[in-house]
């Protein structure tokens, strides 16, 4: 697997990642945030695509803010059809060691409520729980990682 920075090539792979991941992790009405955000947000520095045998199977991001020492993952996804093959776990460090080149020493976490036990297994923490949060019937579930910086 390797992990190369998001650009315009990347956008319809995505958009089909996204959809494949509705609504199972995500809410139907945050189709149109993720295209906003590959559209006007994603630079080659923040945000990432996982690629496989030349086939896109995972995308997320880090970004971060300095001044606090804070990073925020973001737009994690995996394909369906490449779950249990160890993916997340390779999103989740590659994010955790860019962030941590970043400076950060947290990594906040806006989850659902079925995307937050995977996340928990890495060690983040609930912060906040807002019952339909991302839409009907899909709770939000802000978490963070605080980690040490060079202890992944």
């Amino acid at each position: 697997m390797e992990f190369i920075g998001y650009n315009a090539a990347h956008f319809n792979e995505c958009v089909t990642l996204f959809e494949q991941n509705c609504p199972s992790y995500f809410a139907e009405n945050e189709r149109e945030d993720y295209i906003r955000f590959l559209q006007t947000e994603p630079e080659p520095s923040g945000y990432f695509v996982g690629v496989i045998e030349n086939q896109l199977v995972s995308a997320f991001g880090v970004s971060n803010t300095p001044e606090t020492k804070r990073a925020r993952l973001s737009w994690i996804l995996v394909s369906p059809s490449k779950k249990g093959l160890g993916i997340g776990n390779k999103m989740m460090t590659r994010a955790q060691i860019i962030a941590q080149e970043k400076g950060a020493t947290v990594l906040d976490i806006a989850a659902s409520h079925l995307s937050a036990p995977f996340f928990k297994a890495f060690g983040a923490q609930e912060r906040q729980n807002i019952p339909h949060g991302w839409g009907i019937d899909m709770h939000r579930v802000d978490m963070e990682i605080t980690f040490e910086r060079d202890k992944i």
